[in-house]
C-alpha cells in the first residue's frame, strides 16, 4: 500500500476519501472537526525560533475504533500538550472498520489522521497507546495500510518512528519486530523530550539516517530501541540472556514518572466526539498510582508511587472543562478514587458548586472499604442515581486473601445494605475467575455472595426490588506484578467453572431472578495471556492472525479464537515451545523472563516474596497482608528509591470555593 503519486508529502487525501463516505458504515468518524481539535500547517516550525526552523509531526493513534479511542484520556492529553508547542503538528488516526479498509485498499488511499486526513506515512513519528494487548493486529493494519513496512528493520529514514506506549508497552517484546521504540510509564514529558531529539537530528540533516536518531533516543535510558538488544535463547527454550548489541546502550531501560499533577492539569480542551462514543462525558484523573498492592492489578504496580491532584486542581479542571466541551457528566478517574485523602472535601466541594444545575458527578468502580454513603450521596445530589459497582474480585475469604484484596464478607454485606437502605436499588459486583490457586469451591462462593446480598438488600429495603449483577472477567497475569510467574487457567477449566456458576445462580428460585450474570468465556483470555508475557517469537503468531483476516481482536464479535490457535502452531513451530508455554505454564525464581531488561522500579525480589507470601496465605501456612504504604511505613517495593520519587497525597487544607460570578 502506498500513497497514489499525484500526493505531495503532508497533503490532505479527502478529496479522495470524501466521494466513498456516504457508502461506509458511520462516516462521521472519519470527518474531524471535533469541537477543541486542533488543525495546523504543515511546516509550522518553519517560522518558528525554539524550533530553528524544523517542523516535528506526529501521528498518534489509540488502535481501536473511532468510539473506542477518542474519549482514551491518554491520546488526548498527548495529543494537546504536543500541539502546544508551536513547532510540533499532532494528528490523531483510529483503526478503521473493515468496509473503510477495503475502500482505502481499493483506491490506494493510505492510513489517514482525522484532523488534516494526511497520510500517517507521512509524519515523523508515529505513536500508538495499548491499554490492551489485543490491538496489535490493528496496530500491524494501520501500518499496512499507511505503506510503512511492517518489520522495523526494513524501515528507512523516509518512514515514520514507530512508538508504543501505554500499559501493554511494559512488555512490548511480543511486537518488537513491528517497533521501532517503546516509552515506558508516564508520557507527557517524554513526549517532548523525544521531540526535541528529533529536531535536532533533522536541523542537522539527519546525520547518520534513521540508525542514529534511533540511537540518541536509546543512550537516554527513558527509550527502548528493541533493535539495539539481542535475545538469546537457551536450548529449552527460555531466555538465556537480553543484552545491548552495541556500546552506549543502557542494560535496563527505565520507566517515567510524572510528578506534580498540578503543573499538568490536562485534558484542557477536551475533545467532543462528533459520533456516539463508549464514554460520553469529560473525565478529570483525580490522582494517579495505586498502592493498595493487589497481586493481580499491573495498571496499580507500574503506576506507583500515588500523586494526587491537589482539591484546587480538580475543582479549577472540572469547570474549565464543562466550559470547553459542554459535557454534563464528570467522572472523577483513578485507580481507586475513593481513596484520595480528599475526597470527601473535593465531592461536597463540586456538589455545592454544581447543585441544581444540570452537571453530574461520577465516581469508577469503588472499593468496597472505601465507600461511605455521605460521599455517595454528594454523588447523587443532582438527582442522577446511578448503580453501585464494586470489585470483591474473589469469591471466597481465602482468595481474597490471596490477591491481597483484604474485604470480608462482612464488609461487602454491611456496604451494600447501607446503600440499598438509602434508596439504591442495583449493585454490580466484578470478580474474576482463574486465579492463582483458585477451587471451583472459590468460584461458587460468588452465588452464595450474591445471594447474600440480595437478601441483605431486602431486608433493609423492605421490598424486594432488588437486583444484583455479577459480572466476571477471566485473570490473566500480566508482568510487573507478583503473578507474573502464576499459570495462566485453560479454557476448559474456565469455561466449566462459569457454567457451574452461571447453573448454580439460575437453579435458585428465591434469588436467581434477582441476579444478573456477566461473563466471556475463556478463550480471549488465553490469546492476552499468549500477548501478554510473550517474547519477540510471538511476532509470528500476530502477522499470521493479521494475514489470516484478523482485526478488532479485542470485539467478541471479530475475535476467532480458531484462527489464534492455528496461526500459534504455524508461527511458534521450530522454535520449541507453543501456546501452554506461554500461558498454563507456572515460572520459577530463576526463569530471564522477556521483560526482566525493562525497569518498572519494583525490585524483583519483593515482587517473588509477595508472590511466595500469595502462595503461603493459600495453604494456610502464613496469614500475609500487604497494607498501603500511603498510611504505613514504606515496604520497600523498590519505587520510590529507585525512581527518586516520593509518595505525593495530601490533607493539603485547601478548600474548592465556590465560582464566582462576573
Amino acid at each position: 500500500m502506498s500513497a497514489p503519486a499525484a500526493l505531495r508529502r503532508g497533503q490532505s487525501v479527502f478529496e479522495l476519501l470524501e466521494p466513498h463516505l456516504p457508502g461506509v458504515s458511520k462516516p462521521i468518524q472519519y470527518v474531524g472537526g471535533e469541537l477543541n481539535s486542533t488543525v495546523k500547517d504543515w511546516d509550522c516550525g518553519a517560522g518558528s525560533e525554539e524550533s530553528g526552523g524544523q517542523t516535528v509531526r506526529w501521528a498518534l493513534m489509540y488502535p481501536d475504533a473511532y468510539e473506542v479511542g477518542l474519549p482514551n484520556q491518554g491520546v488526548q492529553i498527548l495529543y494537546e500538550v504536543l500541539n502546544e508547542r508551536d513547532w510540533i503538528v499532532a494528528e490523531r488516526t483510529y483503526a478503521v472498520w473493515p468496509d473503510m479498509e477495503r475502500v482505502l485498499r481499493e483506491q490506494a488511499i493510505p492510513q489517514f489522521t482525522v484532523d488534516a486526513h494526511r497520510p500517517v506515512g507521512d509524519f515523523d513519528l508515529f505513536g500508538l497507546s495499548f491499554s490492551t494487548e489485543l490491538g496489535y493486529t490493528n496496530m500491524i493494519n494501520a501500518l499496512d495500510l499507511a505503506g510503512i513496512p511492517l518489520r522495523a528493520a526494513d524501515r528507512t529514514e523516509d518512514h515514520p518512528v514507530v512508538l508504543a506506549g501505554g500499559h501493554a508497552a511494559f512488555n512490548p517484546e511480543p511486537i518488537a519486530e513491528f517497533l521501532d521504540a517503546a516509552v515506558l510509564g508516564d508520557g507527557e514529558e517524554v513526549v517532548l523530550a523525544i521531540s526535541d531529539i528529533v529536531r535536532e537530528w533533522k536541523a542537522e540533516d539527519r546525520p547518520g539516517g534513521r540508525d542514529e536518531l534511533l540511537r540518541r533516543l536509546a543512550v537516554t535510558g527513558n527509550v527502548y530501541v528493541p533493535r539495539f538488544y539481542d535475545v538469546v535463547y537457551a536450548e529449552d527454550g527460555s531466555i538465556e540472556a537480553v543484552v545491548p548489541n552495541r556500546p552506549g546502550i543502557p542494560f535496563r531501560v527505565r520507566k517515567h514518572t510524572l510528578m506534580d499533577l498540578d503543573a499538568w492539569p490536562y485534558p484542557a480542551k477536551p475533545l467532543v466526539p462528533l459520533a456516539e462514543t463508549v464514554h460520553e462525558r469529560f473525565s478529570v484523573e483525580i490522582f494517579r498510582g495505586c498502592t493498595r498492592g493487589c497481586r493481580f492489578c499491573q495498571a496499580g504496580m507500574i503506576t506507583r508511587p500515588v500523586r494526587e491532584r491537589s482539591i484546587e486542581t480538580i475543582g479549577d479542571m472540572v469547570e474549565n472543562g464543562i466550559r470547553k466541551s459542554g459535557f454534563e457528566e464528570v467522572g472523577l478517574l483513578s485507580l481507586s478514587s475513593a481513596d484520595h485523602t480528599e475526597i470527601g472535601d473535593v465531592a461536597k466541594g463540586l456538589a455545592d458548586r454544581y447543585e441544581g444545575s444540570n452537571v453530574s458527578l461520577s465516581l469508577p468502580s469503588t472499593r468496597v472499604d472505601a465507600f461511605n454513603i455521605t460521599l455517595a450521596n454528594e454523588f447523587s445530589r443532582n438527582g442522577r442515581r446511578s448503580g453501585l459497582t464494586f470489585a470483591p474480585e474473589g469469591g471466597s475469604e481465602r482468595m481474597r486473601k490471596v490477591i491481597n484484596k483484604m474485604v470480608t464478607e462482612e464488609d461487602l454485606i454491611r456496604t451494600v445494605a447501607t446503600a440499598y437502605s438509602h434508596g439504591w436499588r442495583q449493585v454490580k459486583l466484578y470478580f474474576m475467575v482463574g486465579l492463582p490457586t483458585e477451587t471451583d469451591e472459590d468460584v461458587l462462593q460468588v452465588a452464595e455472595l450474591a445471594k447474600a446480598v440480595i437478601a441483605k438488600g431486602r431486608e433493609v429495603a423492605g421490598h424486594n426490588d432488588i437486583r444484583c449483577t455479577v459480572s466476571i472477567g477471566g485473570f490473566v497475569p500480566k508482568p510487573h506484578t507478583p503473578f507474573q510467574w502464576a499459570a495462566q487457567l485453560d479454557v476448559e477449566t474456565t469455561d466449566e467453572r462459569l457454567k457451574q456458576l452461571r447453573d448454580t445462580v439460575r437453579a435458585d428460585k428465591k434469588f436467581g431472578r434477582a441476579i444478573g450474570f456477566r461473563y466471556h468465556d475463556g478463550k480471549p483470555g488465553i490469546i492476552e495471556g499468549l500477548l501478554s508475557r510473550g517474547d519477540r517469537r510471538v511476532a509470528r503468531v500476530i502477522e499470521e492472525v493479521w494475514r489470516d483476516g484478523g482485526r478488532f481482536d479485542g470485539w467478541s464479535e471479530h475475535f476467532s479464537y480458531d484462527r489464534w490457535i492455528a496461526a500459534a502452531e504455524r508461527g511458534l513451530a521450530g522454535t520449541g515451545v507453543d501456546l501452554d508455554w506461554f500461558t498454563t505454564r507456572e515460572r520459577d525464581y530463576d526463569e530471564v523472563l522477556p521483560w526482566d531488561h525493562l525497569d518498572s522500579g519494583l525490585d524483583k525480589d519483593w515482587l517473588w516474596g509477595d508472590w511466595e507470601d500469595a502462595l503461603a496465605v493459600a495453604d494456610g501456612s502464613a496469614d500475609v497482608e500487604v497494607e498501603d504504604c500511603r498510611w504505613t511505613p514504606c515496604y520497600d517495593c523498590g519505587v520510590c528509591p529507585e525512581m527518586g520519587t516520593e509518595i505525593q497525597i495530601g490533607p493539603t487544607g485547601q478548600q474548592l470555593l465556590p465560582l464566582s460570578v462576573v
